[in-house]
């Protein structure tokens, strides 16, 4: 496994013999992150880590012999550029393999649908459907395109939260000069958008996804294949309204060539991601401790954060404290609850977590074949393998269909699919002539009505019910299986806090409510407490913004010199 080392004795009295300039709670990415831009800022920082191993979600971890899985997060697009040259990420290890195809989705008639490879391809693809959406397809894509500009705005940018009552007046001066630049910029793209493509961009926020593309295609299979975007982590059906954002959120990552809606793998997995970026943060002198779990946050009875508890008693001292836990964990489980105000504490106990993902990693011996496709020779890898694959949703309908069932309790009776294949493009994955297959499968309801996750034959129902769904596309899939991962909601609460995101994506969860209204700046109702995570804005995701937004939080925070 990656980084597999337990904390020395050594490394702990490393922890308690000093006061640090700031910790970080959680080796996930966007904790790393903070952690690597404080340091580099001149702080002394440590990271704590519950697990054996750094990553959060975004990990490689080989739990069957010879397979790398990327056993949560799967594929890199929305990391933000100027983080990867910030950190000079390539320079510390991360390598990413650009797929030959973006999507494929095949059809039990025989037909299938690939696209990526280039712009007369898509249309000649989309033709064998309909000659109105080939057509109407790049004029889609350019309308998403062009709220990219304003959406990267938007995540690059700290919010314009308004400073409490008790702040100073040069606090409260500076707070509302940052602002009012904030809202200058973002009325600016607003103007360059001008009403008309402001009023799409709203309309499209604040929909259903179905209603979006049904506006825009006729064909069943086109309009499936781009909705399987906007369920991605989520309980939500694509006939919800706002369900449309996370089909925007799908499409706005770039690449640090520029290149838009390009999702790649990485060499040696996600895990791969993680230790790029704790390279970066060790060269600038930040420390990361392992199996450091962190029971409880240390805070004086005058309210002034002294530090964190670990689970073995350890005492770690500091003043500054970012959590890149979730919002829940962080406020109902390690700080003590006297410290909060009842209302905040209510509105995160309140907050959306539910998630009807479950993932499952296979190995298999050797690449599945899909019968409607046949682009290359047996064994050989094709384009349609390095694509984003999508089983089971041949129509808008199978996916409502599949979120009505686990909304009545049960695991969808044909789950929604979206299928990777690492190995077709990194061979260090997997043992030669075998294969990694990351499966992210929806629905699945957190506590079923007709079983249990904790049964293992409930489990294993469901995953060979997963790969039957394939066998349908591929033939011989489920006999071509070595050994298989399977993370249930359940599964994601243990080893993630639940949620991919950290919350639900919907609109009342973003940007000035995100993770509660009055607290979406990363400050937290604890001075010295901050919030790190993918619960704070803007969002989840592989992205690393709301780590960066904090830590320069974080260095304004701090008294000057």
């Amino acid at each position: 496994m990656w980084n597999r080392n337990f904390t020395s004795n050594a490394t702990r009295a490393v922890l308690k013999d000093k006061k640090w300039d700031a910790l970080v709670v959680g080796a996930g990415h966007n904790g790393l992150i903070a952690a690597a831009y404080l340091a580099r800022a001149g702080l002394s920082v440590a990271v704590l880590e519950r697990r054996h191993v750094i990553g959060g979600a975004a990990v490689t971890e080989e739990l069957i012999p010879g397979f790398k899985f990327s056993r949560c997060s799967y594929l890199l697009s929305l990391l933000r550029p100027s983080i990867i040259r910030d950190l000079e990420l390539r320079r510390h290890g991360l390598k990413l393999l650009k797929p030959i195809a973006t999507s494929f989705t095949p059809c039990r008639d025989g037909r299938y649908l690939l696209l990526g490879r280039n712009d007369e391809h898509d249309y000649l693809e989309i033709s064998k459907f309909s000659k109105r959406d080939a057509d109407a397809y790049p004029r889609y894509e350019k309308q998403l395109h062009k709220y990219c500009k304003f959406m990267d705005f938007i995540l690059d940018s700290r919010t314009p939260e308004a400073l409490l009552e008790g702040s100073s007046f040069s606090d409260r001066l500076r707070d509302k000069v940052q602002n009012s630049i904030f809202w200058g910029r973002c009325l600016r793209h607003a103007l360059s958008l001008g009403q008309k493509d402001m009023l799409e961009l709203i309309d499209l926020l604040v929909s259903p996804t179905s209603k979006v593309l049904n506006r825009w295609f006729e064909s069943d299979v086109l309009k499936a294949t781009l909705a399987g975007d906007a369920i991605i982590g989520t309980m939500t059906s694509i006939n919800t309204s706002g369900s449309g954002y996370v089909l925007l959120h799908h499409v706005m990552g770039e690449t640090i060539h520029g290149d838009r809606n390009i999702w790649s793998h990485v060499e040696g997995g996600m895990g791969s991601v993680s230790m790029a970026i704790s390279n970066a943060a060790k060269e600038a002198g930040v420390h990361i401790a392992t199996n450091a779990e962190v029971s409880e946050l240390m805070i004086e009875g005058s309210g002034r954060l002294k530090g964190v508890l670990l689970a073995d008693g350890t005492q770690v001292h500091s003043s500054v404290v970012l959590s890149n836990a979730t919002p829940y964990k962080t406020f109902v489980e390690m700080v003590p609850q006297t410290f909060l105000p009842d209302d905040f504490l209510r509105a995160i106990k309140c907050s959306d977590y539910t998630s009807g993902t479950t993932k499952i990693n296979v190995a298999v011996d050797k690449l599945p074949q899909f019968q409607s496709c046949n682009l290359n020779n047996q064994d050989e890898v094709g384009p349609q393998h390095t694509a984003t694959i999508h089983i089971g949703a041949e129509r808008m309908e199978d996916i409502g269909t599949a979120c009505q069932d686990a909304w009545n309790g049960f695991p969808s009776k044909r789950p929604i699919i979206e299928m990777t294949i690492p190995s077709s493009l990194d061979k260090t994955v997997s043992p030669p002539g075998k294969h990694v297959v990351s499966l992210f499968t929806q629905y699945t309801p957190y506590e079923p009505l007709d079983g249990s996750w904790d049964d293992d034959t409930y489990r294993d129902l469901y995953a060979k019910r997963c790969f039957k769904l394939i066998d349908e596309y591929a033939p011989g899939f489920s006999s071509s299986i070595i050994g298989y991962d399977m993370l249930t909601p359940p599964d994601l609460e243990k080893e993630i806090g639940g949620n991919i995101f950290h919350g639900a994506m919907g609109l009342d969860s973003l940007f000035l409510m995100r993770p509660v209204k009055g607290w979406s700046n990363h400050r937290t109702p604890i001075k010295g407490l901050y919030l790190c995570g993918s619960g704070s804005h803007p969002g989840g995701g592989v992205m690393g913004a709301p780590g960066h937004n904090a830590a320069h939080v974080v260095l304004e925070d701090l008294p000057k010199p």
